[in-house]
This record gives structure tokens, C-alpha cells and sequence, in this order.
């Protein structure tokens, strides 16, 4: 069995790691990136050249079965048995043995001794001392007190938060990370893509408990009839150059709003799996839809983790969750790699991306912790200057950033991309143009003044950005920049001044913008503007009025 370079290299530091320390290590490969050959491998050798004894827990039927498989295809001389009560199988004779952590937790005695156990999906290892992976593994110690484990994620943290290795924990360290964007980058990953939606909603009201959004509160939010039509409008558009979409939904309810608002409005079938669907009904769609046949599938927060469907080219996150984890789950979907498709497009309606940052580069917090993990430093989006994050004017170009307490308000549709440092660019039609003076929180009345100018976009929706007239430097070179393009007359020096002139017709409408965004920044930017005709110059109709006065003879 030929490895990969970076599944060797996650093998070898395995050895190195049980060779030259005592406790527990960690591999960490993301979604698709092959953790099976790590895990045969690791056995094969336990088992062929050391003589030992191994153990692969999983934490559900489906993946426990799924790797069995996988286990026995990569490597076929090892003898591999199944011990789990929902697939009727017992085997406890083997030197290596794939067991449902719920069939054995109670257990370790009758399996006997094992030299070594592999936890795969690891950060489903349950925090409470009490768990069943404790008592199991407690208790697999006393059978053989030099047992080693080693764990193998796409999460080196809990659904819910806080890191999975720590001095403490079962785990204590991760010997071996690969990142997305490197495998991406290789070719051992899909590419994904992200465009934005259209829907401005505010996550707001939502209410935590135990880690993760109240799911009637989410529901209730998600569900109303407008938002479900505009939502299902959006996937159908941006779809039908796709093959396989899954979409991840609110609740049981607004699954199935979602599948007669296509089914009634767009004539589209859209498959939906819960916990509550029979397995052979489940089984019949994930048939259909892994074939080709049914390219609709909406669930209810089921098809995460083992699920595997590599043709999906779409992945709609109609919730919002505040799990980095089943967040990475729900689009970890879209990683595998298959003929038919090029990259897998995310459709984030849930503001995730906004609210966990971009997919390989997730903001985790710590266990029990209310910050938000925000980094010491920022970005201007005007002029790109690093600046430290208490200032609320960049000290560089002038720009004004917006107050936090709007921000964490203004939960949207993601606009952003689900990779670091991708950059999207979209062009938007503008409805209408509004204009403000705006003064900086804080600061005296003679402080300098900007120009708030906001783009309608669509339904309570806009785009904003600030010009700074009385400003200095590159600020003031680009509001001089930015009036020379709309208006013939002579560029105002104050705020105040250009908003007259604006409101008496000075300068030429915007009827379109496109905004680019860089994935990891805080801010959009505006790079380009379709304008209306230019006005006449102001100072024209001036002169025309005084003339015409001095000729009146009354």
C-alpha cells in the first residue's frame, strides 16, 4: 500500500510521537484527506511487525461499518472484526477489531487486552469525565496497564468548543496536521467556492444553551415564508450547473418547508432524511442521490459526520450554528473529489463563515469562554495598513470602522469565501444611494467629519463606504478621486458642503458597485462602480440664474 507523502509523514510521527513520549497523540487530516490508509497501516504493522494487538473505535453504525470496509480494502491481510450490537456482529477473537464505542463501553474485560487503540473521529470524545469513551478506555488500562492511544479527526476540537488534547484530556497532543488549502493545493481535495446570498438576517435574538443555538429559536428565525421562497429561489439559481446539493436545514419543520417550496414553486424533487426516517427509506435516497438520480437532498443535521457522498457539488447551510465543528462537518461534504465535478460551491445562509471565519482557518474558543477570539491586529480595508484592533479611525487613510455592536448584529447571508484568502468579487445592481455625515464615536464636534454613503443593494440590504473630504493624505486624494468621477464641479473641502451639492443634483447616479472580499478580512471594499450620466456643472446654472436676474428689467 503506497501512502501518500503527507499520510506517511502523519504515520511516521505516530511512531516517533509512542517512541519518545508517554502520552497520547492526535492526528489531525481534514475531511477526505485519507485518514483510512494512516489507520490500516498503523495496524498492519502492530499487528505484522510488533506482534500486537489493536482496537479502532468509531461512534456510529454507519462509520463504523464504512471503515470496517475500508480497513479490509486497503489491507486485506489483516484479519479485521466487527464488535457492534446495531450490526449484529461480535467478534472478539481478532487481532485487530472495529467496535461502536456503545457496544463495548461496558465491555473492556470481555474483549480482552489490546496494545494500542485508534479513536477515530475523535472529537466525538465526550469532555465528562463520566463518558462512555472513559469508562471504556479507564478500564482497558487495568486489562493492560501500557495500553497507547492515538486519535485521528478533521476537528482537533469539541462540536460544541474547547480543544480536544490538553494535559488532562485523553488525548494530549497532536503529533501530525496537514491543512485544507495544502491538499487543495496538491490535488487531493475539491476546491470549494462560495457566492452570496441576497437575505440580510440578524442572528441577534439567538439564545445559546449547552454550546450551540436554541433549535426552536433557529427554527422560528429560519422558517418564516418570505425567507424560505427567497432561500430556495437562490439555491435553485445558483444550482443549475450542479449535480448533487445538500442541504442542511433548520429543524424537522423548515426541512420540509424547504422541500414543497421547491417541489411547488421550481417543480423540483428534493429528497429529506431525519432522525426519525426509517433506515430503508434513508438508505433508498442516499441510493438515489449518491447515483445521480436525486439531486435535491435536504437534512436535518444527520448527514455530517460519516456520511459520504462524493459527488456532492453543493453544500446550502440554511442554519446558522454556533458549532466550528459541525459547521466544518456540514461543509467537510463537499471535500471529496469526483469525476463530475470541478470545485463544490457553499451556499452559507447562516452566517457561519462570518461567525466561525473561513474553513481552514476557524476561530475556536476557548472552553467556557464568551470572547469572540478576535486577533490583536487589523486590516484596513481602505488602505490595507495592519493596525492595532482598539483603533476606530485607521490612523493611516482616515477610514472609519464601524462600531462592534452593529457588526455582531449584522449577520447575513455569507458573503464571505469559505477558504483563507480567497477573494470573491460580486456585482451588485444599486437600488438607491443614501448619504450622511458621520462623526466619530467620541470625538469632539470640531473633529474632522466623513461622508457615509450607502448602496442599496436589495431588501434591507446595502453596501457602505466612507469619503473622507476633510481629511488628509490618502484619504483626501481618494475623495477627490471619487467626486472627479461623478460630478463636473469643483471638489467640495467639507462634508457639509458635499452633501449640498448632492442634494442638489451634483453628482451621477450609481447604478452598480462591485465589492470584493478577501476571506479572513473583517471588511468588504468596494473596487468598481457602473455611474449614470455625468450632471451638468452646478456652477453653470448659477451663472444662467445671476444673468438672467441682472437682464430682468423689474
Amino acid at each position: 500500500m503506497l501512502l501518500r507523502p503527507y499520510q506517511q509523514a502523519a504515520v511516521d510521527a505516530v511512531y516517533n510521537h509512542l517512541r519518545d513520549r508517554d502520552d497520547n497523540p492526535c492526528v489531525v487530516i481534514p475531511t477526505a484527506g485519507g485518514k483510512t490508509p494512516c489507520l490500516a497501516t498503523i495496524c498492519k504493522d502492530a499487528v505484522t511487525l510488533w506482534n500486537g494487538r489493536v482496537l479502532v473505535l468509531a461512534h456510529v453504525k454507519e462509520l463504523l461499518q464504512q471503515t470496517a470496509d475500508k480497513l479490509t480494502a486497503v489491507c486485506p491481510q489483516v484479519n479485521f472484526g466487527i464488535y457492534s450490537a446495531g450490526l449484529k456482529r461480535r467478534d472478539t477473537d481478532n487481532p485487530v477489531i472495529v467496535a461502536g464505542i456503545q457496544s463495548v463501553f461496558r465491555r473492556a474485560c470481555e474483549l480482552d487486552r489490546f496494545d494500542l487503540i485508534i479513536v477515530d473521529e475523535a472529537h466525538l470524545i465526550s469532555p465528562d469525565g463520566e463518558g462512555m469513551y472513559q469508562q471504556f478506555l479507564a478500564d482497558a488500562k487495568k486489562v493492560n496497564p501500557h495500553l497507547r492511544i492515538v486519535g485521528f479527526t478533521a476537528t482537533p476540537f469539541r462540536l460544541k468548543d474547547g480543544p480536544i488534547c490538553a494535559p488532562e484530556n485523553i488525548l494530549n497532543t497532536i503529533c501530525y496536521e496537514v491543512g485544507i488549502k495544502e491538499l487543495i493545493r496538491d490535488g487531493f481535495l475539491c476546491p470549494l467556492v462560495s457566492k452570496s446570498g441576497k437575505e440580510q438576517i440578524d442572528f441577534g435574538s439567538l439564545h445559546i444553551r449547552g454550546g450551540e443555538f436554541v433549535a426552536d429559536e433557529v427554527e422560528a428565525l429560519m422558517d418564516s415564508e418570505s425567507l424560505v421562497e427567497s432561500v430556495c429561489r437562490e439555491i435553485v439559481e445558483q444550482t443549475t450547473d450542479r449535480n448533487a446539493v445538500l442541504i442542511f436545514s433548520s429543524g424537522v419543520r423548515h426541512g420540509n418547508h424547504i422541500v414543497d417550496t421547491l417541489r411547488d414553486k421550481h417543480g423540483i424533487e428534493c429528497g429529506f432524511v431525519t432522525g426519525e426516517t426509517f433506515s430503508l427509506d434513508r438508505e433508498r435516497l442516499l441510493s438515489r442521490f449518491r447515483s445521480g438520480q436525486l439531486k435535491y437532498l435536504c437534512n436535518v443535521n444527520v448527514l455530517t459526520t460519516g456520511f459520504d457522498a462524493p459527488n456532492i457539488d453543493c453544500v446550502a447551510l440554511v442554519r446558522p450554528t454556533s458549532s466550528p465543528g459541525l459547521f466544518y462537518q456540514a461543509v467537510g461534504r463537499g471535500f471529496r473529489l469526483h469525476p463530475s465535478k470541478q470545485n463544490c460551491l457553499v451556499l452559507d445562509f447562516g452566517g457561519n463563515v462570518l461567525r466561525h471565519g473561513p474553513v481552514d482557518c476557524l476561530r475556536i474558543k476557548p472552553a467556557g469562554s464568551q470572547s469572540t477570539g478576535e486577533a490583536p491586529a487589523k486590516q484596513c480595508p481602505k488602505c490595507n495598513a495592519l493596525i492595532a484592533m482598539g483603533y476606530t479611525n485607521c490612523p493611516e487613510c482616515g477610514f472609519t470602522f464601524p462600531p462592534p455592536e452593529k457588526q455582531s448584529h449584522e449577520a447575513k447571508a455569507s458573503e464571505a469565501a469559505i477558504l483563507s484568502g480567497q477573494v470573491t468579487t460580486t456585482r451588485y445592481e444599486v437600488t438607491d444611494t443614501h448619504y450622511y455625515s458621520h462623526l466619530k464615536r467620541g470625538a469632539s464636534e470640531d473633529a474632522p467629519r466623513s461622508m457615509r454613503v450607502d448602496y442599496m443593494i436589495g431588501w434591507r440590504s446595502h453596501k457602505s463606504e466612507w469619503i473622507c473630504f476633510e481629511h488628509s493624505g490618502y484619504a483626501r486624494q481618494r475623495a477627490v478621486a471619487w467626486w472627479k468621477q461623478r460630478s463636473p464641479d469643483p471638489v467640495p473641502k467639507t462634508t457639509d458642503e458635499a452633501l449640498m451639492q448632492i442634494e442638489g443634483g451634483a453628482v451621477a447616479p450609481t447604478l452598480a458597485i462591485t465589492v470584493r472580499s478577501v476571506s479572513g478580512e473583517e471588511f468588504d471594499r468596494i473596487v468598481d462602480y457602473e455611474l449614470g450620466p455625468m450632471p451638468e456643472p452646478l456652477e453653470a446654472h448659477s451663472m444662467i440664474d445671476e444673468l438672467t436676474e441682472e437682464e430682468t428689467p423689474f
